[in-house]
């Protein structure tokens, strides 16, 4: 009888690795890889491969103690981001957890350098594709505000200057499609007046040459109807670029096309929505963990949803009523 047997290519291996961020005085304990390893030469958040019968906060309260000297409590670590990514040569499941509780002084215990940069400095091209990700994490809030009804960009601008003060520094996205394309730019205008040297920066929502109009914002949020049409990034690596997204190929689009995040759902169901069910938290965790952007869940999601929302993987919560305030008919 024949030999029928197929030669097929070799799958490598999932390599599951526990990555820590670890947090102090604002700043991020980073080192820089050996030159003869994979990837050497560039810079690494703590951490490495999980061990056979370890959890990943296990493997990373030993890691971080082998390569650092730093004690850390387990119970202090709490997820950021989990990411998969194909290196062509090693295929690798990043499994990235915060810890702001380390104790003592770090040194590099296996011979490489370390310093604390604040997020805001780190670059893309100082560290392995893999890690990109986690510095989008690093630098996003964990809520996303998003503007809600309003009855005139006057209207519009008037309660936003009401809500201002409530927002802690982040990014909020500044949604209107009730308006016209000419009040939404008098909106843009004014409420990028109202919110600089706030620490807020402004997300102007729907066609990405926005930007060109208003360079001062920190980016653009595209609904999907924008978004598919895009086959490359819109906009510049200095600007955010978020996409909304609603199934698994709309966030799979949205990572193609270089989004730095997207927003998912509706989680849970709205009243926007009457008797449509939501996702529920089973299947944005599952889309979530397949995901290489940090994901927000939206639709029926309120701030204390917001640790559920982590605990699945994602960045946090993005939502009009957790702060947008009632309804004005002037």
């Amino acid at each position: 009888m024949p030999n029928t047997a197929v030669n097929r290519p070799s799958v490598p291996k999932l390599v599951h690795v526990a990555v820590a961020v670890i947090v102090r005085d604002g700043r991020v304990l980073i080192a820089r890889r050996p030159d003869h390893v994979h990837q050497g030469g560039l810079l690494e958040f703590p951490g490495g491969k999980v061990e056979a019968g370890e959890s990943v906060q296990q493997a990373l309260v030993r890691e971080i103690a082998e390569e650092t000297g730093l004690a850390v409590p387990l119970e202090s670590l709490e997820p950021v981001i989990g990411i998969r990514h194909d290196y062509g040569d090693k295929q690798v499941f990043l499994d990235v957890w915060k810890t702001s509780a380390a104790k003592g002084e770090p040194e590099g215990r296996e011979g490489q350098p370390i310093e604390w940069l604040p997020p805001h400095l780190l670059q893309d091209a100082d560290f392995p594709a893999a890690n990109r990700p986690i510095i989008r994490a690093l630098n996003l809030p964990v809520n996303l505000p998003i503007t809600g009804a309003m009855a005139s960009w006057e209207n519009g601008c008037r309660r936003f200057a009401a809500a201002l003060p409530s927002l802690q520094p982040g990014l909020v996205v500044l949604r209107a499609p009730e308006l016209s394309a000419q009040d939404y730019r008098k909106l843009a205008k004014a409420v990028l007046s109202a919110a600089e040297n706030s620490g807020v920066g402004v997300l102007l929502h729907g066609r990405p040459d926005l930007l060109s109009e208003f360079p001062e914002a920190a980016g653009v949020h595209l609904p999907w109807r924008e978004a598919e049409r895009l086959s490359e990034r819109p906009v510049p690596a200095n600007r955010w670029l978020g996409v909304s997204c609603h199934s698994a190929e709309q966030l799979r689009h949205a990572e193609r096309v270089g989004a730095d995040y997207a927003v998912f759902g509706p989680v849970l169901p709205t009243a926007s929505h009457p008797g449509e069910p939501g996702l529920g938290w089973q299947e944005f965790e599952r889309q979530v963990s397949a995901a290489v952007i940090p994901v927000y869940g939206l639709g029926g999601l309120a701030l204390e949803h917001q640790a559920r929302a982590r605990e699945c993987g994602g960045q946090g919560v993005a939502g009009i009523s957790f702060w947008w305030p009632p309804h004005e008919n002037r």
